[in-house]
Formats: structure tokens, C-alpha cells, sequence
């Protein structure tokens, strides 16, 4: 760690464009992925209050004469801003009284402070960027040999060969994009995602919003979400299986507070229902699934090893999915878009739409790998594809199925989808 070296973020590009709009730019995002060290890279100054000394101190200068913690060199990064509300609202004021961009940078591990505590929403003077933890592509475990962007512009494959196989997916499931876990090997890596949940579990639960909560009722529901990712299901179902598996019973509005905690953690990103214009009547399920913001965290919740997902290729395939909508979320940000399911009542999914804010998507499935689950997801493409409506709305960019393995990133013949192991891909 003594020499540490910067791994450049997908995030860098999209802070510096957001800077020239806004006045300020709030980063958010869990804890240790990098929002401060990101921040870093531009600011001039920093407030990190972060630390007990400087936040003890500041809160008392808040007081009297808020105007100090915001004067230095700018940007200025202000680190862990909400654990003083009534910043947020100095920004704003600060941000209008110079009539400049670019003044303020602002971290935060929690979501907004309430309504009540600040007088301004921010609005037109301070910009968001979600940060996430490090894609394949970021910690430099994909080659980046197919770039979304380039399909997206109807560019050809070229020569695009794989270099993971199944064991090494495993591995860097339970590792997670952690910054710091990219940067060891083994056991030691895979110790950051069990340290995150036990701090989520013990600490910070409570810390977000002052409410007492119990560790181990945490602890439950997290093991719940992680046997349940990537699929709609109502709280109801959380408490059942948890009456089922850890024989306690609990309640729907017991998991629904828990659960609002862990997103203002940003500890689970649910994902929204793509509502597409069809040529049937079908009726489209707009429930979210229900994901972690890195597949880490569920294989430490359950307490999974690579070699526990190695023999078992149906959880594998659950865990690879919550790894490749991790990174095509990340890619989503840099190509201005979001990333959405499709779910109807006849059973037809697809595991993953991109959808750009130009209007161009992609409809992407995610599969292990396999002639057979190649073909399956191929003929969930297709059938979709068949339901769009053409003169509502456009068709898709491209179709692509994601896998784990594969010596090879290709376009199949029969239909042009293309494709790509995980380990190729970069926005």
C-alpha cells in the first residue's frame, strides 16, 4: 500500500463533465469505494470530516462562521459532508454568490438529509454522480476489447479473446470492485467484503439515521436479499424466507425500515421495470429486482466462498448476474443511460435493457455459458424483439448475451447477437 498508484475511474471523465455545469458536484455511493480518492484527483483543498479532530472542530466553526470551512482553493473537496447538515445549504448560497462553476466537490456514503434539515434542494446549483465499486474493466481484470459505446454505433467485433475462465469469475465475485481488494490477492482480498458487512450490520445501520436496529435482524435480511437477488419479490417474501431459514419471525414493516437503512447506505440498488411499446396487450410487471450494489456483499452475507459457486453452477449463475449488472450499471453512467429489466405475465424476461438518454438500447441477457443457455437466451432476445412495436418506437441497437467463459467475444450468424464474456467488456 506504501506505493499506492491511482486506478482511473470510469467516474473521473463523468466528475469533470459534471463540474462545468454545476457550481458543486455531490459524489455518492457506499463506503471504501472510492469517492474520496476520486474526488481527490481534481480538488484543490479539502474539509475532510471524515476525521473525528476536524469534524469536532468544524462543527463548532459551523456555529459562528460557516463561511471558513468553505474558503481554500477550489474545487474544494468537502469529505463526508452530511455529518454536517447545514453545508449543504452554504454550498448552495456560496455557489451563487460567486457565479462560478466548479467550486465545490461533496462525498457522502448516506443518502440527502431530510427535507427539514437543510432550507434549499440544491437544484440547478449542485449536480449528482453515483459512484459504484470498480467494474471488471476498472480493476483490470477486463481487457475492454468490446466497447459498448462502438456497438452502440454499429461498429463490427474484432478480435476480441476472453482471458477468464469460470474460476477466476468465482474469485472476483467474492472479491468484489472494492479499490483496496483489487489491490491484494487471496484471502486477505476476499476479507474487505466480510469487514464491509460486518460494518454495515454493526455500525452504520444505526449511524444513518440515529435509529436503534439490531445487528442480527440485519444480518437476516441481508441474507435474504442475497438468496433473492435478481428477482421481484414483495417483502412478504423476505419474511417468509427468513422465518424459513433462520426460524424467526418478522415483519413486513420490520424488513421495509431495514431495507430504506441499506439504501441509504447504498448498500442495496434495486433495479426499475423497462415499460417498452409492444405490439400485444401483454401486461409488463413494474416491480424492481432486487440486487446489492456489488455482488460482494451478498456472497459474504450468505458467507460464499469461490469454490462453494464453483460447484454450484444455478447460485453461480445468480452472483454472475448481480456482477454483470454491477458493471453495466457503471458503463450505463459513462454512456449517459440507465440500466432497466423487462419482466411480462406470459414469463418472458430480459435480464438487462440499456437504455440511453439519446433513445438507442440494448437488450442484454446475462448467462454462465453453454451452447444450450446461449441458445436460451438467443431465443428470449428474439421473442422480445418480435413483441416490440417498430412504429412506436425504435428497435434495439444490438441484442447481447454476457457470459462468464468463452475463449472468444463473437456475433452469432443466425440472428447478429452478439456474444461477449464479461471479461471483454468496457463502456
Amino acid at each position: 500500500m506504501e506505493n499506492f498508484t491511482y486506478k482511473p475511474r470510469i467516474a473521473d471523465t463523468i466528475l469533470q463533465r459534471k463540474m462545468q455545469g454545476k457550481g458543486a458536484v455531490l459524489i455518492e455511493g457506499p463506503k471504501w469505494c472510492g469517492k474520496t480518492t476520486t474526488a481527490q484527483q481534481i480538488a484543490k483543498s479539502s474539509l475532510m470530516l471524515g476525521k473525528k479532530s476536524v469534524l469536532e472542530k468544524s462543527r463548532e466553526l459551523a456555529e459562528f462562521n460557516p463561511d471558513l470551512l468553505l474558503a481554500g482553493d477550489t474545487p474544494r473537496l468537502l469529505d463526508e459532508w452530511q455529518t454536517i447538515p447545514a453545508l449543504w445549504d452554504e454550498v448552495r448560497s456560496t455557489v451563487d454568490e460567486r457565479h462560478q462553476l466548479g467550486q465545490f466537490v461533496l462525498t457522502g456514503s448516506s443518502v440527502l438529509p431530510e427535507a427539514t434539515e437543510t432550507i434549499h434542494s440544491g437544484t440547478g446549483r449542485i449536480g449528482h454522480l453515483n459512484m459504484r465499486p470498480m467494474s471488471l474493466y476498472e480493476s483490470g481484470e477486463s481487457n475492454g476489447t468490446v466497447s459498448l459505446s462502438c456497438l452502440f454505433n454499429g461498429e463490427n467485433l474484432g478480435t476480441c479473446r476472453n482471458e477468464l475462465v469460470l474460476q477466476d469469475i468465482c474469485y472476483l465475485i467474492c472479491r468484489g470492485g472494492w479499490p483496496q481488494a483489487t489491490l491484494l490477492q487471496g484471502d486477505v482480498a476476499l476479507d474487505q467484503a466480510f469487514d464491509y458487512v460486518k460494518s454495515v450490520v454493526s455500525k452504520d445501520i444505526i449511524r444513518v439515521d440515529q435509529v436503534r436496529r439490531s445487528p442480527e435482524r440485519a444480518r437476516m435480511i441481508m441474507r435474504s436479499y442475497a438468496r433473492n437477488q435478481g428477482h421481484q419479490i414483495p417483502y412478504t417474501t423476505i419474511c417468509e424466507d427468513i422465518k424459513s431459514n433462520d426460524r424467526q419471525s418478522i415483519s413486513d414493516d420490520t424488513v421495509a425500515d431495514y431495507v430504506e437503512a441499506l439504501r441509504k447506505l447504498f448498500v442495496v440498488e434495486d433495479m426499475p421495470a423497462w415499460n417498452p411499446n409492444l405490439r400485444s396487450k401483454t401486461a409488463i410487471r413494474t416491480s424492481h429486482n432486487r440486487y446489492f450494489v456489488d455482488p460482494s456483499i451478498a456472497a459474504a452475507s450468505l458467507r460464499v466462498s469461490p469454490k462453494d459457486l464453483e460447484q454450484d453452477p444455478k447460485a453461480c449463475g445468480m452472483f454472475f448476474e448481480g456482477l454483470v449488472v454491477r458493471d453495466l450499471r457503471i458503463f450505463a453512467d459513462a454512456l449517459l443511460g440507465e440500466v432497466y429489466h423487462y419482466r411480462d405475465n406470459r414469463g418472458l424476461e430480459c435480464d438487462a435493457v440499456l437504455h440511453r438518454r439519446n433513445g438507442q438500447y440494448a437488450l442484454i441477457e446475462i448467462k454462465l455459458g453453454g451452447i444450450t443457455k446461449i441458445k436460451e437466451g438467443a431465443a428470449t432476445l428474439n421473442a422480445l424483439k418480435q413483441d416490440l412495436d417498430p412504429a412506436k418506437m425504435p428497435m434495439p441497437s444490438f441484442c447481447m448475451i454476457v457470459t462468464a467463459g468463452g475463449d472468444y467475444a463473437y456475433q452469432r450468424k443466425e440472428d447478429g447477437i452478439f456474444v461477449v464474456p464479461i471479461g471483454c467488456l468496457k463502456p
